[in-house]
């Protein structure tokens, strides 16, 4: 029994890290593994595999469309929200005004506040000031929410660059502009990259707040929601599926780079 322990004292963490993937990755599999389910009313149970599913993702009534709508709203709001969260993040971190600790505290608060506050609040306000639901509001929506993860994402991209690599440039002749783009810009574009990766994640995902402001829209969280009650269809796996595998795709690109690169840097 003292053996037993011992190695499990000595691979104590491995253990853990392997009891902590198959708790994230076991939703991911049984949704993947199901998408390949025989089509039926409902997709609980096996009932054998096949590839349909995947050859007509939008055999489903509607299903297409929400993750349409869902694309836009999410590619409108996280260039919107990169582009404030980013100038905001510079602002913050490279200058001195007053207000600045103020305005430091109200980008926190909406990380800080529950949905459905922020939702029963935002349709309030569109309601009192006559504004139609509908794609306009869902954006205004997410991009409120989504400018705070992006600039605190940025903020911390900035606060690790060395102040001495933009002198150095400015010592070299180059003026304020020169230095913010060949200098600057490059080393603040990973933060930027992965903050506006972070603002799509949330907005195509977020169910809460879209569905106080949506109106008559459907984007895709609506959908499976609606759909759960009488029976996810198979093609909903497929599209969760699919946005899995593109989104492991775009890490080991943006991984592969960074080994090439070091590679390269490496003596």
């Amino acid at each position: 029994m003292s053996a037993v322990w011992r190695w499990i004292r000595a691979h104590g963490l491995q253990i853990y890290a392997v009891l902590a993937f198959a708790y994230i990755f076991t939703p991911i599999a049984y949704i993947t593994v199901f998408s390949f389910n025989l089509p039926a009313k409902s997709n609980i149970t096996w009932r054998g595999f096949t590839t349909e599913n995947w050859q007509d993702p939008c055999g489903a009534p509607d299903v297409c469309n929400a993750v349409v709508n869902s694309l836009k709203i999410g590619a409108a709001s996280t260039v919107i929200a990169t582009i404030l969260g980013t100038m905001i993040a510079f602002a913050l971190s490279r200058y001195r005004f007053r207000g600045r600790t103020t305005t430091n505290l109200l980008i926190f608060l909406p990380m800080a506040t529950p949905e459905v506050v922020l939702a029963a609040s935002l349709l309030t306000l569109f309601l009192n000031v006559r504004v139609p639901l509908g794609f306009t509001t869902i954006i205004i929506a997410h991009v409120m929410f989504s400018i705070s993860f992006v600039v605190v994402a940025v903020k911390a991209r900035i606060a690790g660059l060395d102040p001495r690599l933009e002198q150095a440039a400015g010592d070299l002749y180059a003026n304020e502009f020169q230095t913010f783009r060949r200098i600057t810009l490059p080393l603040v574009a990973p933060g930027i990259a992965g903050a506006a990766l972070l603002a799509f994640s949330l907005s195509f995902d977020d169910f809460i707040i879209t569905n106080f402001v949506s109106g008559n829209v459907n984007t895709f969280p609506k959908f499976v929601y609606v759909s759960a009650a009488r029976g996810l269809p198979a093609q909903a796996y497929v599209v969760g599926a699919f946005m899995f595998l593109v989104t492991m795709l775009i890490v080991l690109v943006v991984e592969a780079f960074r080994w090439r690169r070091e590679a390269r840097l490496a003596p």
